[in-house]
């Protein structure tokens, strides 16, 4: 099906986004009606249907979550697009719940939601979705940034599902809390979530941990432990850092995610289990397979849906979010005044690397919580390490200091000509030849420097007479 001839409605408050949804799917040949209330669109309904529609989430009157719930009963077909400038995990969690065929965070690209219409259109809207669970709380997992979309967009997608899972990401970057975000929003969110970093436990341990072990079987044993397999049955056991696993240990847990059941070290009758497992690791596995480092059959057994958490520097955007929740929470637990971060600040902690990710993020808004002086964070509070350089900053405002002086000297002058014409190609002339010294005369890496193209580089030079 190519479009033509689809009847797609769509449901926003906003008359712009309405204007520019009809205008895009008139011109891709659909037709298109659009409502700017949710309960002006249920009276339409009564008397026929759309192929698809789409709708915004926060609207006046009823919202578009609970006009999900609405149409799953009324219209159980529908292929529904969720589109929303709140792109949290709450909302696309209950998006998928409430029967979403997808969910788009705004601003969208036109052409994307043309193509998702008729992908729509043509899956008429099949979506295996469990609506008796409600998502759960979790406010650490936040963020706007594209990358952070796509993984709330897939624990939307598994909501209803309890598959194996494999969480990759740099350390540091939230694997565990989406994990518990999975178990949360999944069928098993009434049964345990047992968490298990499985580098942070001595090798000749973790059989025990993993798996329990009987009075006697060792040295030390001197009672029964039921193991972490036994205290996640029914629900979700997330093994942290997989990838340091032992040979044994792994050929072991193969065998478990294969047939669902085990032995205690030192047990003699073997122990049934429900539980589904979500991995974690920081490496790539992939080499590590190539390496012999890590079974390939227990990859494609952990493998089977894989979520990336990204890392910090490459979410930018959400860097003032994360920083507003955390200096909040810090002080809160610290029983302190909540600080506020000034413009200049917040930009040198956005220009930061970030290399433990988020992890870092949380340790540092504990940290300026105890060291900024006052309620609000300046510059000169940001620590070295965190990409704070107080001598810098001392010398970027003695040099706009230097600049203001030699302007006020000209305008005071009787013949001064116009400031920019004499200041400019100085300027100029100068970043050229600190950007030229420090590329050692490369003309492509000095542009790049400069943020110009080659060409403009050459130009430059030649009419300021440099060599």
């Amino acid at each position: 099906m190519t479009g033509a001839g689809l009847n797609v409605w769509v449901v926003d408050d906003d008359q712009s986004v309405r204007w520019v949804l009809e205008k895009a799917l008139r011109q891709a040949g659909m037709q298109a009606r659009s409502f700017e209330r949710a309960e002006h669109l249920l009276e339409a309904i009564e008397h026929g249907e759309p192929d698809v529609l789409i709708t915004d989430v926060r609207m006046p009157g009823m919202s578009g979550i609970t006009l999900l719930d609405r149409l799953q009963t009324s219209c159980p077909d529908l292929p529904i697009i969720v589109i929303t400038a709140h792109s949290d995990l709450e909302n696309a969690v209950a998006a998928y719940k409430g029967g979403a065929f997808e969910y788009l965070p705004k601003p969208f690209d036109i052409d994307e939601v043309i193509a998702l219409v008729r992908k729509a259109a043509r899956k008429n809207g099949a979506v295996d979705v469990d609506q008796r669970q409600k998502g759960s709380d979790i406010p650490s997992l936040i963020g706007q940034a594209p990358a952070m979309q796509e993984v709330f967009r897939s624990i939307g997608r598994l909501a209803g599902s309890s598959m194996t899972v494999l969480i990759t990401g740099e350390s540091g970057t939230g694997k565990e809390l989406v994990a518990r975000a999975l178990h949360e929003h999944s069928p098993r969110a009434s049964q345990p979530f047992v968490a298990l970093n499985t580098s942070a436990i001595a090798s000749e341990l973790l059989e025990s941990e993993l798996f329990g072990h009987e009075r006697g079987s060792f040295t030390g044993a001197d009672s029964r432990r039921i193991g972490r397999f036994e205290q996640a049955d029914g629900g979700t056991l997330f093994l942290d850092e997989i990838g340091d696993m032992s040979a044994a240990l792994q050929t072991r847990l193969l065998r478990v995610l294969a047939e669902s059941e085990f032995y205690r070290v030192g047990g003699q009758s073997s122990i049934k289990v429900d539980v589904r497992v979500i991995a974690a690791t920081n490496q790539d596995l992939a080499r590590a397979v190539k390496e012999s480092r890590f079974r390939e059959d227990l990859y494609h057994r952990l493998n089977v849906i894989r979520i990336n958490t990204p890392p910090l520097r490459q979410r930018r955007a959400d860097i003032p979010l994360l920083l507003k929740h955390y200096l909040t929470e810090s002080a809160k637990e610290l029983d302190a005044p909540a600080k506020l971060i000034d413009a200049d600040a917040l930009d040198l902690l956005q220009g930061y690397e970030w290399p433990g990710n988020v992890r870092q993020l949380v340790n540092a808004t504990r940290r300026l919580t105890v060291t900024a002086p006052g309620t609000v964070i300046t510059p000169a509070d940001i620590p070295q390490d965190l990409g704070g350089n107080v001598s810098s900053q001392r010398a970027a405002q003695e040099w706009t200091r230097s600049l203001a002086s030699w302007a006020e000297r000209e305008v005071s002058a009787k013949d001064a000509g116009p400031l920019l014409d004499t200041a400019l190609p100085e300027f100029e002339k100068t970043l050229i030849q600190i950007a030229m010294s420090q590329t050692n005369g490369h003309r492509q890496e000095a542009a790049k420097l400069l943020g110009w193209g080659r060409n403009t580089l050459t130009r430059k030079m030649k009419a300021l007479h440099i060599d």
